[in-house]
């Protein structure tokens, strides 16, 4: 068979199922608040929270502002990909094309890391769910596309601290 989600006993998988029904639309319905939960909270309340922080407080909350849009722009980017699937607007191969663009693996820093119990709740909260909902698309993508074959490449830029961070940053700042 031609389909990538498709294996030699003519099955589908009930991740392609779900990406690819109407049960999607829960899925981005979440992505898709969370992303505006987190613009509008990083917009305003954010933003005065950090003025009250410490030093190493308002450094790590920086860093994972930049962390938290990134991985919920990237999520936003397959969720809106899968609905132009599901749509007809493009093929599961235009897909499994334009999503090797999407990283699905944007950490975060552990919640032991010097000034992360200082972080408002709220950040620390859309932090964990922005996690979660990585973790749910990245397992979706991996059942109906295959593992990422980017994951061993993952594996090596891991071992590589300032490599992830410059990549965050060209990401961030739109030039990756």
């Amino acid at each position: 068979m031609n389909d990538v989600s498709r294996d030699a006993g003519n099955t589908v998988s009930l991740a392609e199922r779900r990406a690819f029904s109407s049960s999607f639309k829960a899925l981005y319905d979440e992505g898709m608040t969370l992303v505006e939960e987190a613009a509008e909270y990083l917009d305003g309340q954010g933003r005065v929270e950090a003025k009250k922080m410490s030093r190493v407080a308002a450094t790590l909350y920086a860093a994972e502002s930049m962390r938290l849009t990134t991985r919920l722009m990237q999520v936003a980017s397959w969720l809106l990909l899968q609905r132009a699937a599901n749509s007809g607007e493009m093929t599961r191969d235009q897909v499994a094309s334009e999503k090797g663009k999407v990283r699905l693996d944007t950490a975060s820093a552990k919640e032991d890391v010097p000034g992360w119990r200082e972080l408002p709740e709220e950040f620390q909260a859309l932090v964990r769910r922005s996690l979660s909902l990585q973790t749910v698309v990245r397992r979706v993508d991996d059942e109906i596309y295959g593992a990422r074959q980017a994951s061993s490449g993952a594996a090596g830029r891991s071992s590589n601290p300032v490599s992830d961070q410059i990549v965050l940053l060209k990401t961030a700042f739109g030039r990756g």
